[in-house]
């Protein structure tokens, strides 16, 4: 058996994931264990759980893959060093990356008190890593297949074609230009400072008008065969050295815009300052232009593959807005974004490039996403026979309800907890394999009903805490989509991974307040029964009750990491208002 190990480190959502003959059997974050956000660094509780998870031993790997090639566009960074003369600090800073990025086997046989093991250590192009976990996981047999990121081994961007199982890049946008790095500005600009609010911005946008177009159109120029450029006036990435955090914990990026985007603009927001509608607007025209910028893109493509499928990875294909409409705005009929499109994927990319360049047959497609962490009956069992636990489920203040396996009791808590949907109670809803990638699918998920308006309201109360133009997502039952939404084709009703808006059709958006943006539209999630059996149920049990195939479908955390282990969803239900929690067969109830 052929096992590899696949890494992303050193950068924002440190990762790792195992493939097997060809087949990805399991997938985490290094957030989901220690518990911080866009963790950086190495992810060391990632691979170690990978290893034990396998019942492998560090010296059954074969290979051990990373998403970054210290060789790669070696002479375009020569070039650029030697033409802008950047500072000394700044060349330091990369250095010592290479040296950490490069010192794998040192840091394995420390983790695992392992002198010797044979596995061989690859380093595979970042974005070249990204397309392999676009293509590769997908199902197609041959595609377009697109890279869009903020930068990574000195490239923004990298497109080519896959086909059985071989795939190359055939053009790159080069440092400093970057679609992503022109989206983060924006997002700075905005005053969402953290590492991976770009959704904020995509969410904001819809409240927005586009009355900045002429100024935001200054930012980016479209040039010929699928290129781009920044105005490097506006940006300031390029003219000091821009202070940035990869090696461990929280990962940190310095503001990328320069004083002339102010003075286009306006006064940038503080953060915590009052959202005002010129910044709605201005969120409103930067989704725009990323969205023309990335049509220019796939336009290109299609003109060039001629091939109906493409797909999608690198950071910036988490902009579910624009993949929902890739389909109207280019001539591609088949879109595959994978579950975790950003750095965290490069992990399987890098994994599954090597299993194909060593000669092997086409690996498995991805499938369902749930390739982390899982939490058995006993287990759960044991957790709430702890004394201090116990005690707080036989008081007056909590009913704690076990529920046997067979099909009726399965069925009695599917219509109890529908029912508690239909109350207007929110629920934690937990079972199975934790998720891989940004999105909470069903097993790690807050649950509630669509149908109130005030349902949002509710969960920012009880819960999230979070800003109030964020919209919740509805999971849908997959053969009642294009009942309930506007698609181009059947094909687009494929949405596993929620990483697509499409929108609401008119008769329907009052039906749905709470999971209808304010442009009408919905980041929606398919769900199918062979993908998640029992959240399927639950869907299709509320659908029998109410007429509405979906539900409210959000992350189980609140201003964390999503919860990973029984322990954490536990915690997260007694120290928030949460009025329901289903783990498994194990149902608590708040009184």
């Amino acid at each position: 058996m052929t096992y590899i190990l696949g890494v992303n480190s050193f950068h924002a959502d440190a990762s790792a994931a195992l493939i097997k003959d060809g087949k990805i059997i399991l997938a985490a974050e290094e957030e989901r264990f220690n518990r911080i956000k866009h963790s950086a660094g190495f992810p060391e509780n990632a691979i170690k759980w990978c290893i034990e998870e396998s019942g492998i031993s560090i010296k059954d790997l074969s290979h051990i893959a990373i998403n970054t090639s210290p060789k790669a566009n070696f002479f375009k960074k020569l070039f650029f060093t030697l033409k802008n003369k950047p500072s000394p600090i700044f060349i330091l800073e990369k250095t010592k990356t290479k040296f950490k990025r490069t010192s794998y086997k040192s840091k394995l046989k420390e983790l695992f008190d392992e002198l010797n093991f044979n596995a061989q250590v690859h380093f595979i192009e970042h974005h070249k890593a990204h397309m392999a976990s676009a293509f590769y996981a997908s199902p197609f047999k041959s595609s377009a297949v697109l890279s869009v990121d903020g930068f990574g081994d000195f490239a923004s961007t990298a497109w080519g074609y896959g086909i059985n199982n071989t795939l190359g890049i055939d053009e790159q946008v080069i440092f400093p230009h970057s679609l992503g790095i022109f989206y983060t500005a924006i997002t700075q600009y905005l005053g969402f400072p953290n590492y991976g609010d770009e959704y904020k911005v995509m969410g904001l946008a819809p409240y927005g008008d586009n009355k900045f177009e002429e100024e935001i159109s200054e930012l980016i120029f479209l040039k010929n065969n699928g290129k781009f450029e920044l105005n490097l006036n506006y940006f300031s990435h390029t003219k000091k050295w821009k202070a940035q955090q990869w090696d461990h914990g929280i990962p940190i990026i310095e503001n990328q815009y320069s004083n002339e985007i102010v003075q286009l603009l306006g006064k940038q927001r503080v953060k915590d300052e009052p959202i005002s509608q010129r910044h709605k607007d201005i969120a409103f025209s930067a989704q725009k232009q990323y969205e023309k910028t990335l049509f220019h893109i796939l336009n290109n493509l299609y003109s060039k593959y001629n091939s109906e499928n493409i797909a999608l990875a690198g950071g910036c294909a988490a902009n579910s807005v624009a993949n929902g409409k890739i389909t109207k705005k280019t001539p591609f009929k088949n879109v595959y974004v994978q579950a975790a499109a950003g750095d965290a994927g490069g992990a399987i990319g890098a994994a599954l490039e090597v299993w194909h360049k060593t000669g092997n047959k086409r690996s498995k497609k991805m499938g369902p996403a749930y390739l982390g962490p899982r939490t058995n009956h006993d287990q759960l069992k044991k957790l709430l026979e702890i004394d201090h636990i116990k005690k707080r489920f036989t008081s007056k203040e909590f009913d704690l309800i076990e529920y046997k396996s067979d099909d009726i009791s399965q069925k009695n808590l599917l219509e109890k907890v529908t029912n508690e949907i239909m109350d207007g109670k929110v629920i934690g809803w937990f079972q199975g394999r934790m998720e891989w990638g940004p999105r909470a699918l069903g097993n790690r998920s807050i649950i509630a009903d669509p149908r109130r308006n005030d349902m949002k309201k509710i969960l920012n109360s009880k819960i999230k805490k979070r800003e109030s133009f964020r919209p919740f997502a509805p999971s849908i039952l997959k053969e009642e989509i294009s009942n309930w939404f506007i698609l181009k084709d059947e094909l687009d009703s494929n949405v596993p991974y929620m990483m697509k808006v499409y929108p609401i059709k008119k008769d329907k958006m009052s039906l749905i307040p709470s999971v209808c943006h304010v442009d009408g539209t919905g980041r929606l999630q398919s769900v199918t029964k062979d993908q998640n059996p029992k959240y399927y149920d639950l869907i299709k049990t509320f659908f029998k009750k109410t007429g509405v195939p979906i539900l409210l479908n959000t992350s189980f955390n609140e201003n964390e990491p999503i919860v990973c282990n029984p322990n954490e969803a536990l915690d997260c239900f007694l120290r928030t208002k949460m009025d329901v929690l289903v783990m498994e067969n194990f149902l608590i109830i708040r009184n």
